[in-house]
């Protein structure tokens, strides 16, 4: 099997071409591109986080695809709309060889985020208990096709993405767990921010994260609508013109290499 390497600030992926044969592979090891299920759609793209949980939508893996699907000749447009799991994402090209991908519109209904919650909050008090220590922490709970909590911070350098991160990421109030952002407001145009995500702990980089922590401070009148995300991994750029609107992410993938691997299997 062919597979291309690639990374989105630092966040690593195993990409694969799906769309001349299926790939019969454990679900812990590949993004697989697809040919696509909806008459609206140019590609179908799966991704899996490294503990084999797929995951509904990852705007760094969003952007590798787009990379991947030129440099493999499948597909030459400078706006391509893939499908996956939760809806569509529009891929474009820009001048300067960023990749901008629509996200989607973001979600605050606790139902759709999920969280157990009845009402919609603008900040949900979550109880943790760990060692010696209580602790009742605000969040700001929505989806950006997958769920996120964003806790505010003064500094992200010591902030407590260790012992808070896994366990926001498996409270009982996120039925689907949750992906967890840590952010730091610089002024109103520019954020640092780190990331436990669901199922792979802290990265260096979550683009669904980023959008999710920019939204969040939009909501609390913190962040002007265009704003550099300063992630461990790099700069990622976030639009939002506010609820109701597509967020909109803006970044670079890189090609590491490609090889080939040899794998038993009893399919």
């Amino acid at each position: 099997m062919r597979f291309t390497k690639m990374h989105g600030l630092g966040n690593d992926f195993v990409v694969c071409d799906a769309t001349a044969a299926p790939l019969r592979l454990s679900t812990a090891q590949i993004l697989a591109v697809e040919t696509a299920q909806r008459a609206d759609a140019d590609f179908f793209y799966r991704i899996y986080n490294a503990d084999g949980s797929e995951s509904g939508q990852c705007g760094n893996g969003a952007r590798c695809l787009a990379r991947f699907i030129r440099e493999q000749g499948l597909s030459s447009a400078n706006r391509i709309v893939v499908e996956t799991l939760n809806g569509l994402m529009v891929l474009e090209w820009l001048d300067d060889e960023q990749i901008r991908v629509q996200m989607g519109v973001p979600a605050f209904a606790p139902a759709a985020i999920p969280i157990d919650f009845e009402q919609r909050q603008n900040h949900y008090d979550v109880a943790l208990s760990y060692g010696d220590h209580n602790e009742v922490v605000p969040v700001q709970a929505l989806s950006v096709g997958n769920p996120h909590a964003v806790v505010s911070v003064t500094d992200v350098a010591s902030a407590p993405v260790a012992s808070w991160g896994p366990l926001l990421e498996a409270h009982s109030l996120f039925p689907q767990r949750v992906n967890v952002g840590f952010m730091q407001v610089v002024d109103a145009s520019r954020i640092k921010l780190r990331v436990f995500e669901r199922g792979a702990g802290e990265t260096r980089a979550c683009g669904s994260g980023a959008c999710a922590a920019v939204v969040a401070g939009r909501l609390n009148n913190k962040l002007a609508d265009r704003v550099q995300v300063e992630l461990p991994g790099g700069i990622l750029s976030v639009e939002w013109q506010g609820e109701g609107e597509p967020v909109y992410l803006i970044g670079t993938a890189t090609t590491v290499f490609t090889g080939q691997m040899d794998f038993k299997t009893d399919l």
